[in-house]
């Protein structure tokens, strides 16, 4: 077996991950599920949910936006050719992956139309509801080191449990063990370490009472020539 830092290199695909924060109770709270232990990537960690960007999620279009700032950040040093419908894409595909991860539609009844032909967007549709790209907060964004046995170009972002529009029955295997969880419990857990910064990043922010802004700046951790860094957008 190839050691972790041993595959074929890759280039990093496109991927967003959602941190849905419910703050109506004594203690702020994040939705988290754990990853199968025979997962070939981060095996039993718990992680908040998330994936790739797929081919449909850069080919509709829906009437809500993204804020402007949280736009210009994600096209900031954006690999290949950045545009707005991949900054677009990549919001999108964190709340798609979201639903079908745990059931939960970040959305709102708006009245406005639109369609596509991917079927993973068709709970969306069928309640009327419209992706809502606008509660989207960017606030994190790692790129997996090289030669690991998959490797994404991750964007974090958080939404207010108050964005959740619908709940369906979550009958998606993909994440075990998904709870709702106090900061202080999920950082007992066994984590990605971007996954622990992105918990105490936050807590820290919600302590001063502070819910992210899309103005605050993002924190970005990639390696080069076999060090790692750390930048902000």
């Amino acid at each position: 077996m190839l050691k972790p830092d041993s595959h074929p290199n890759v280039r990093p695909r496109d991927a967003a991950t959602l941190i849905v924060i419910d703050r109506s109770g004594a203690e702020p709270k994040v939705l988290m599920g754990q990853r199968h232990l025979n997962s070939p990537f981060m095996p039993g960690l718990y992680v908040f949910p998330g994936g790739r960007v797929d081919r449909g999620d850069s080919r509709i279009k829906v009437p809500d936006r993204l804020h402007q700032t949280v736009e210009r950040k994600l096209l900031s040093d954006m690999k290949g050719i950045a545009s707005p419908r991949r900054a677009q894409a990549l919001a999108l595909a964190a709340i798609r992956e979201t639903a079908e991860e745990t059931g939960l539609l970040i959305g709102a009844r708006t009245g406005a139309q639109w369609s596509t032909s991917s079927p993973a967007w068709q709970p969306f549709i069928d309640r009327d509801l419209t992706p809502s790209l606008s509660s989207l907060t960017f606030f994190l964004r790692a790129i997996t080191p090289p030669r690991q046995v998959r490797r994404f170009d991750t964007r974090f972002f958080c939404a207010p449990a108050e964005a959740i529009a619908h709940q369906l029955p979550n009958e998606n295997d993909e994440l075990l063990n998904l709870h709702w969880l106090t900061f202080d419990k999920a950082l007992t857990l066994d984590l990605p370490r971007i996954t622990r910064f992105a918990l105490e990043t936050l807590q820290a922010k919600l302590n001063r009472n502070r819910y992210p802004s899309p103005r605050d700046d993002i924190a970005y951790f990639f390696r080069r020539n076999g060090k790692f860094h750390r930048e902000t957008l």
